[in-house]
């Protein structure tokens, strides 16, 4: 099995911390060499592991951003 690989090209925000130390973050990651995206995920506390999560593109980013900002104001 191939092995991923990234670079967390920018920290943008930590949005929890567990009681395990596991953080739900976002970041700009590039994956396997490919274009940096916004990406939410879970890392252990030396990033050493990750979860499940999600990446999304800029225009991705800034509908889902429209979207909450919308069903935050209601």
């Amino acid at each position: 099995m191939k092995e991923i690989q990234y670079e967390i090209v920018r920290e943008i925000a930590v949005l929890s911390t567990g009681d395990s130390g596991y953080t739900k973050e976002i970041n700009l990651i590039a994956w396997n060499g490919n274009e940096p995206k916004y990406d939410i995920r879970s890392f252990s506390p030396a990033r050493e592991k990750c979860g499940k999560g999600i990446t999304l593109t800029k225009t991705e980013a800034e509908k889902l951003l429209a979207a909450l900002k919308k069903e935050l104001e209601q």
